[in-house]
């Protein structure tokens, strides 16, 4: 039966602003791929990130590229080969596997053969600013339990200080974005240390982070930019304790869960992660969530609506996707 791809672009408005080390944004701008055989239709969603080359109308160009060869029968394992990992994969990848589970009338986890997803805790991030703004904001959300707190700058140290007095029981981690340098390196981790963090992610340009094969860790140290499928995994063995998973660097679920099999087995913690996107691109992640020591899919949280049918957050408690949404 051949299948018809239709592709289009989608602007969400942000709560706000979201902020991190590299610049803020107000809106989410996101492609959706929609896969249809006439009966059944598989959507999926990518956030393009420039930081990785992308943008919006390359991304949802690269998709469109694809429509021929899908109505030739071009399937998702063909789609690994053909397009590189990243954002415009991802959406393509989960579009197919969305409409392989309502072909085939099952979830998707039963049908990618892995663990039922449930109920997770997920972190809430607190936006990159001055260090009174960032406790304010942390203050606001100090009763959730696990906060991400956007680092990547001068006067981190007395960031991690304000947010740790503002939020006290919370649990913290940290993403600098490649903020860091080697020269600021030990203070910030001390500084990390002292306000109790358990996590850090990607403090050093991926291009420079050699000199965390040689530094005493004293909170883990959790790559992002510096991972992005199987490819470019065992690099890390000796300078990162963890990875951060996205369904948008690994080009879809289907690399994802192969890229998180293969890290456990070199001994790395999971942490799954998100752009600011809507529950359509957070629902696959959750599958590689059941795998996660630390789960980051807040990105539908961020934004001042989402998509109908979107995901139930109880507080801090993600659940699983009803099948009207996806899977």
């Amino acid at each position: 039966m051949s299948v018809m791809l239709r592709v289009s672009r989608e602007r969400w408005p942000i709560a706000g602003a979201f902020t991190i080390s590299r610049g803020s944004k107000t809106e989410a701008e996101v492609v959706v791929a929609e896969l249809t055989d006439g009966i059944f239709t598989g959507r999926g969603e990518c956030t393009p990130y420039p930081r990785y080359g992308e943008t919006v109308p390359g991304v949802a160009a690269a998709v469109a590229g694809l429509a021929d060869a899908i109505g030739r029968g071009l399937d998702r394992h063909a789609l690994q080969r053909a397009l590189p990992a990243g954002a415009a994969r991802n959406a393509l990848d989960c579009a197919f596997i969305d409409l392989e589970s309502k072909r085939a009338s099952c979830p998707a986890y039963e049908l990618l053969g892995v663990a039922s997803p449930g109920p997770r805790l997920t972190a809430y991030t607190i936006s990159f600013g001055p260090p009174d703004r960032m406790a304010q904001a942390a203050a606001a959300a100090a009763t959730r339990p696990l906060l991400k707190i956007k680092l990547g700058g001068v006067g981190d140290a007395e960031r991690i200080a304000a947010i740790r007095n503002a939020a006290p029981s919370a649990e913290l981690i940290v993403d600098a974005n490649e903020g860091w340098r080697p020269n600021d390196l030990a203070a910030n981790l001390a500084a990390c240390g002292a306000a109790g963090v358990t996590l850090i992610e990607q403090p050093l340009p991926a291009t420079d982070d050699a000199a965390l094969a040689t530094t005493t860790r004293i909170v883990p140290i959790c790559a992002d930019e510096s991972v992005h499928d199987r490819a470019t995994l065992r690099a890390l063995v000796g300078k990162y304790d963890a990875i951060n998973i996205k369904l948008d660097k690994a080009g879809g679920l289907t690399e994802a869960l192969a890229l998180a099999a293969d890290a456990r087995a070199l001994g790395f913690e999971l942490m799954v992660g998100c752009m600011v996107a809507t529950s359509l691109a957070i629902a696959p992640a959750l599958l590689v969530a059941t795998y996660a020591r630390v789960v980051d899919l807040d990105g539908p949280l961020l934004l001042a609506r989402d998509r109908r049918d979107g995901l139930r957050y109880d507080g801090s408690v993600v659940h699983p996707a009803s099948a009207a949404l996806w899977g």
